[in-house]
């Protein structure tokens, strides 16, 4: 298995243009051997292996890794772990505390000492803990020293000039102490943090408080909305993309990431964000056949090739765009002639975006978004479905 052990030590890959890309496996509640999630798990590992390997830069668990954080059940998911060809950041949920201890958390599973920072490219990536400094069950808290240590972070990544992404088991607003919730939310608006990773919810949800990006992911082991899959995610310089993939979608997969869709607007003097007049459209596509060929469409007018950008391995597309609202397709091919779309809501003026309550909870959730399997109902355990 690839993996990240630097505890709290820095590890750099160099600096690249190319976009950062990670999937998500949501949390996996992992009990006993050849269960529907243990079988889902090893679905979307080959899976991954397959399509995924040498193209995007990490998998990331959230959390929740089993249901009882007992070594036996880390037994299971280190056995399919140790098949993943990728690196793979492991972060615990308040079920992997449910001894409250940790220890089988990092002997069994070899999972990295937290907090972490990883520098991936121009972006610095933070991984959190949200359950040792706390007590239990959702009581879910960073502490002095890790508020501490992710400050520090975050102005260490500000004077690089690095984009930062935090990985968290919840939202900030999830954290049992008020104040320290409002602290954290701050830092994440004081330095422009683009993204907040998580899981808990057990549903697909993205949340947008006019700065940063909240994205939660269905769990794995714990369903109520719809079938197993994974997310993925990406930074394209200043804009972030996300998409799911269910486990019985055929490859290719096409993913959208530049130019932001209007959910998704978080630097609204960017071009990359409100583009007018033109417009450059950044695509990634995988298969494990190879990718034919991708194109793009502009609202109703016909699909135009992209280009592959060799250093980059991004699809990429300058084109004329109208004014107001409107819709950018991409359509990837895989050399077996299967196809896949992906599509992004644009505008261009940022007078109709809507107002945010910026308090780092799901307030802010953009809603149903269907063509992302976003069903924007909340069914799980943490808001409207089973106590599980």
């Amino acid at each position: 298995m690839a993996q990240e052990r630097t505890g709290t030590l820095e590890s750099t890959i160099s600096k690249r243009s190319a976009p950062l890309v990670w999937m998500h496996i949501g949390d996996l509640h992992l009990t006993d051997p050849e269960l529907p999630n243990h079988l889902a798990l090893r679905d979307i590992i080959l899976q991954a292996n397959a399509h995924l390997a040498r193209h995007i830069d990490f998998a990331v668990l959230p959390g929740d890794n089993t249901d009882d954080g007992t070594a036996e059940q880390y037994e299971i998911l280190r056995s399919e772990l140790d098949q993943l060809e990728m690196p793979i950041h492991i972060i615990p949920g308040d079920h992997d505390f449910k001894s409250r201890s940790l220890n089988a958390f990092h002997e069994v599973l070899g999972a990295q000492q937290l907090p972490n920072a990883v520098t991936i490219g121009d972006c610095r990536c933070l991984f959190l803990d949200y359950v040792a400094a706390g007590t239990g069950g959702p009581d879910f808290k960073l502490g002095e020293r890790q508020l501490r240590w992710l400050e520090e972070e975050l102005e260490h990544a500000s004077t690089q000039g690095l984009e930062t992404a935090v990985f968290a088991h919840a939202y900030p607003a999830d954290l049992a102490d008020a104040d320290e919730a409002k602290v954290f939310h701050k830092m994440l608006g004081d330095y422009r943090v683009m993204v907040v990773d998580m899981g808990h919810t057990h549903y697909n949800e993205l949340a947008n408080d006019g700065t940063t990006i909240y994205a939660a992911t269905r769990s794995t082991g714990q369903i109520e909305e719809g079938p197993a899959g994974f997310s993925m995610l990406a930074i394209d310089g200043d804009v972030v993309s996300w998409r799911f993939k269910t486990l019985d979608q055929p490859w290719p997969v096409a993913m959208i990431t530049s130019p932001a869709d209007r959910r998704l607007v978080t630097r609204p003097h960017s071009l990359n964000h409100i583009p007018s007049g033109r417009t450059m459209v950044h695509a990634k596509a995988w298969s494990a056949e190879g990718i034919a060929l991708v194109e793009c469409r502009i609202g109703d007018t016909e699909w135009q090739l992209m280009g592959l950008d060799a250093l980059t391995q991004s699809w990429t597309l300058g084109c004329a765009i109208p004014e107001g609202s409107f819709k950018i397709l991409v359509r990837a091919t895989d050399l077996r002639g299967s196809s896949d779309i992906d599509s992004v809501d644009v505008v261009t003026t940022s007078d109709d975006l809507q107002q945010r309550c910026a308090n780092g909870s799901d307030d802010d959730a953009v809603g149903a978004w269907e063509e992302k399997h976003i069903v924007g109902t909340q069914l799980g355990p943490n808001r409207n479905g089973r106590k599980w």
